[in-house]
């Protein structure tokens, strides 16, 4: 199907184009050129790359690990709800034969595509932590680092698994970061209570980055700068933000900006609670509770988000005081860079797959195309 978009503003990697149309034919963007002069009819205000979620548990009322054989799909719809076109459900410390069970059908659902945001294949968060930085994660299920168990995840996944977080500090550790990354997978460290020395050895071995940071790792101190402290210094580390100011406040994150503004990856780590009213819900197998959109253990600790990845951009250039392009590209350029995808997604440009969304001037979502196709909101 052929498609022709015009704009007030297109962003491409190298920035805005004014009054520019993009061409799209079978899902490919086929040419980016100037509107011809005497056209005053535009499509969007903004055009830019749909987003990229690399960290997602749930949303809607439902949780990845659900088992009923809709649930990605209905995650999937919920996601492109809020301009993503890209995401790696991800799952959560359980026992093995369940993260199994998910793994095989993300797995499926990756590879026979269906509705909604696309499913890039899986992140798996857990069970290889440490219980001092545990956050919803239940440390009697935590399990030591095996080379054989990790290879048997990722058959399980049919080799759709995308990226494996764990704590560094952990028995076995640069060797397993060593062995993933062989395999072609992204290593992300967190729910740790690593030192900055233990976490850049991590790097050294080939650790691409941190999840969330700042939560669930050790902080950045001035004699002991940390997880934290290791990621925002190391030109190498890929950074993931809840940029929701509840996670992390606005000057931590713009710490983050300071410091490492082009390796911030913005994620939701949203749960069953997103999009969802104010009450109980589980996450971990535990139950948790939402109270003005945000979403607690029984002891106090923060469970998941309930952020969406557009809200992110926008809290991004309110927050921070980075331009739009900015926040765009941390929600969609930086996840794809992260993947090793960014030859198919994470930009406009001629040959990749035209998974677009166009924006109004304050940054919300008017519509969503993913592979050409435009969805309901």
């Amino acid at each position: 199907m052929a498609m022709l978009l015009r704009a007030r503003r297109l962003l491409t990697e190298e920035g805005w184009l004014d009054d520019y149309q993009l061409r799209v034919d079978n899902g490919v963007i086929t040419a980016i050129e100037p509107i011809p002069t005497g056209i005053s009819q535009r499509d969007a205000e903004l055009l830019c790359p749909s987003y990229i979620d690399t960290h997602v548990h749930g949303g809607n009322g439902i949780d990845v690990m659900d088992e009923a054989p809709d649930t990605l799909d209905k995650l999937a719809l919920y996601k492109a709800r809020e301009g993503v076109g890209g995401w790696l459900p991800t799952t959560v410390t359980a026992p093995l034969s369940a993260i199994h069970n998910t793994l095989a059908r993300i797995a499926q659902r990756c590879q026979n595509g269906g509705p909604g945001a696309q499913v890039l294949g899986s992140y798996l968060e857990g069970p290889y932590f440490t219980p001092q930085n545990k956050g919803a994660h239940p440390p009697e299920l935590f399990r030591e680092l095996n080379i054989a168990e990790l290879d048997t995840l990722i058959s399980v996944s049919q080799h759709t698994l995308r990226v494996v977080a764990l704590a560094p500090e952990k028995p076995g550790a640069l060797a397993a970061i060593q062995h993933l990354r062989q395999q072609g997978i992204r290593v992300m460290l967190g729910h740790s209570a690593a030192t900055y020395e233990q976490t850049r050895e991590a790097f050294d071995a080939g650790a691409d980055g941190l999840v969330h940071c700042f939560n669930g790792m050790t902080g950045l101190h001035h004699r002991e700068p940390g997880m934290a402290g290791a990621g925002l210094i190391d030109s190498r580390a890929w950074l993931e933000l809840i940029a929701d100011g509840h996670h992390v406040h606005p000057g931590a994150m713009q710490v983050c900006c300071c410091c490492a503004k082009e390796r911030v990856v913005l994620i939701t780590d949203a749960m069953q609670a997103a999009g969802m009213p104010d009450g109980r819900y589980s996450l971990c197998g535990e139950q948790v509770e939402m109270r003005d959109g945000i979403v607690r253990t029984a002891a106090g600790g923060l469970a998941g988000s309930t952020l969406s990845l557009d809200a992110a951009v926008r809290n991004m250039v309110e927050h921070t005081a980075v331009s739009p392009e900015d926040a765009i590209h941390m929600a969609s350029l930086h996840p794809a860079r992260l993947l090793g995808i960014e030859r198919q997604l994470g930009s406009l440009r001629a040959g990749k797959c035209a998974n677009i969304i166009a924006l109004d001037s304050g940054l919300h979502l008017q519509q969503i195309w993913i592979q050409g196709h435009p969805h309901p909101l």
